[in-house]
């Protein structure tokens, strides 16, 4: 069972009702009445807090990237997140890998724009465990968000294939710990098409190895001219 924005709304709005019900009558004897409304405040935002979207955000999330949940309000910045992708530079049909670095999370909806464009750019791939699809700017495979509220983490990675027509990409996600405590909006920096620099640490590695060996090699064989 999953409620609605609405019902999730709805019930945030109950849950203040009976507060201010109860802060009205605060003067009262304690009763077994009292006790009983206080259980149900406590119910009731339990409830709230488990069933309003655990299984990924709604597509009226997908241009503000906003989580629908009630009244609760953004973390201010800077977040305690950065988004990494493996290359400054992207080729159309080639994947990038984007791993969102910082404390664990449960909650994410991610996605690649170009500049201050809303629309969301290109198509991810098999999302990783515990992560789905979300159909954003009529894109089945537009965004990926959270398929429950178990641990993501710094070994998350996330598969993004670019498209043909984009030029400036930036990742952008929104990133939850817990309901009540996330950021939006957390900003890669910008992947250009073309040349960049690959992020990659296995290749920058090889491309390293490759000149060093080159060069005694070169040595060697002008000390064998030379001895000739």
């Amino acid at each position: 069972m999953r409620l609605s924005k609405v019902d999730c709304e709805i019930w945030e709005c109950v849950c203040k009702l009976v507060c201010c019900i109860v802060r009205l009558h605060m003067s009262w004897p304690v009763s077994g009445i009292m006790d009983a409304v206080f259980c149900g405040i406590v119910i009731l935002q339990v409830f709230t807090s488990v069933l309003c979207f655990p299984n990924g955000a709604p597509a009226s999330a997908c241009v503000d990237m906003i989580p629908r949940h009630g009244a609760v309000q953004p973390q201010p910045n800077p977040a305690p997140y950065t988004i990494h992708p493996s290359s400054t530079a992207f080729q159309t049909g080639n994947p990038i890998t984007v791993v969102i670095k910082g404390p664990d999370y449960r909650g994410v909806l991610l996605e690649a724009r170009s500049g201050s464009d809303s629309k969301a750019l290109g198509s991810w791939q098999t999302p990783p465990d515990n992560t789905k699809f979300l159909e954003c700017s009529g894109n089945q495979q537009g965004a990926i968000t959270h398929a429950n509220t178990n641990i993501k983490n710094n070994s998350t990675v996330y598969t993004w294939i670019p498209p043909a027509t984009a030029k400036n990409i930036v990742f952008v996600a929104t990133v939850a710990q817990q309901r009540t405590v996330f950021w939006v909006q957390v900003m890669s920096s910008t992947s250009t098409e073309g040349g960049g620099t690959s992020l990659d640490v296995h290749n920058s590695a090889e491309r390293t190895v490759t000149p060093v060996l080159i060069i005694p090699l070169v040595l060697l064989a002008n000390v064998q001219f030379l001895l000739a």
